[in-house]
């Protein structure tokens, strides 16, 4: 992601922050121009010269301490436009709730970032009920009899996401239950939105579907199927020379899920790598290069292989950094040659987008 700083005092701040530390300023993202602004406290709206002298205040959430948006007065809109999305959220009166909220809207937030770098269409179903998308924050305990089996997913564009998946043990217990490598919140959102762009930028579009099916099989097999037979049997045989993940194995749409969550990984941590300057020079000669130049933004750079060139040394990089803080791998996985060819049908999709 991008480096941000307080306008005032030229601290560095993070995406998430709504103060700085360093002068008290009340600090406010604009989603539109990619800027956060440093904001006098002592006021409720703002004249902002950063953001072409308009006036802004703060996304309604920011009551909430679980957005720090800033809204365009004139618009009219109480909600910025990552929390505009939201058709279901817990009920926050209870504490626990509203502490797992906050989880997940970081994440949110952090994903609609990266849509919005990629100029994909933001849409809440608010404003188009048919091409829209939005998200239901879900607690089990609070959903009817009939509706206990609900499961994170996605459907018809609603992102559906158990409020449970925000506690990092419950997190945990189901990523060990599902020999998982790897789960977090962000990639879950990643992961699902993958579905509804499917639906966007392949389902109706002939040639790049038939390209697809060539690359990741065909996706009007049974789905219940396919997954039955992954639950009651498990991932394909061999399935790391061919998938990026063992459910990626379970079915093509799952397989495009799984490597589009990846490509947006890999897009993050070259942004961050790009933003801090990233070079390296190992100490070692090895069969396969391990120099990090991160010189590019990742967002605006059409070669696919200088995306691959760059980011396997880097999460290479990041996995020997965790290892020293004896933690486990950041990126426990293995990007095969069949792997690369699906990441860069999703590359290539995005840039001509």
């Amino acid at each position: 992601m991008k480096l941000f700083q307080c306008t005032n005092c030229k601290n560095t701040v993070v995406f998430e922050n709504n103060t700085c530390v360093n002068c008290g300023y009340l600090l406010g993202y604009s989603s539109y121009y990619n800027k956060t602004v440093s904001l006098d406290s002592k006021a409720s709206q703002w004249n902002v010269p950063e953001l072409e002298d308009k006036t802004y205040r703060y996304c309604k959430n920011y009551n909430h301490n679980v957005c720090n948006w800033l809204v365009d007065v004139s618009r009219g809109n109480e909600y910025c436009l990552a929390c505009s999305l939201n058709r279901t959220i817990p009920h926050i009166l209870e504490d626990d709730n509203l502490i797992k909220w906050k989880h997940i809207e970081i994440a949110k937030h952090r994903l609609v970032y990266q849509l919005l770098r990629f100029k994909l269409p933001v849409v809440s179903k608010t404003t188009d009920e048919i091409k829209g998308f939005c998200f239901d924050f879900l607690a089990k305990e609070d959903l009817p009899e009939a509706s206990k089996d609900i499961k994170t997913g996605h459907a018809n564009g609603v992102i559906t996401l158990l409020i449970s998946e925000a506690d990092p043990v419950v997190r945990e217990q189901i990523k060990k239950q599902m020999s998982e490598r790897y789960r977090t919140l962000l990639g879950h959102f990643r992961h699902e939105i993958g579905h509804y762009f499917w639906e966007r930028l392949v389902r109706d579009k002939p040639d790049t579907l038939a390209e697809f099916r060539n690359i990741f099989g065909n996706e009007s097999i049974s789905y219940g199927d396919a997954l039955n037979n992954y639950y009651n049997n498990g991932p394909q045989a061999n399935w790391q020379q061919r998938f990026i993940s063992k459910y990626a194995s379970s079915h093509p749409w799952e397989d495009w899920a799984e490597t589009w969550s990846h490509y947006l990984h890999l897009t993050d941590v070259l942004e961050t790598a790009y933003n801090f300057g990233l070079k390296t020079n190992p100490k070692i000669t090895a069969k396969k290069n391990l120099k990090i130049n991160a010189s590019f933004d990742p967002y605006r750079e059409t070669s696919f292989e200088k995306v691959m060139d760059t980011g396997i040394p880097l999460l290479f990089a990041l996995n020997s950094m965790n290892r020293s803080m004896g933690e486990d791998d950041l990126y426990p996985f293995i990007i095969s040659d069949s792997v690369k060819n699906k990441l860069e049908f999703i590359h290539n999709l995005l840039k001509s987008n």
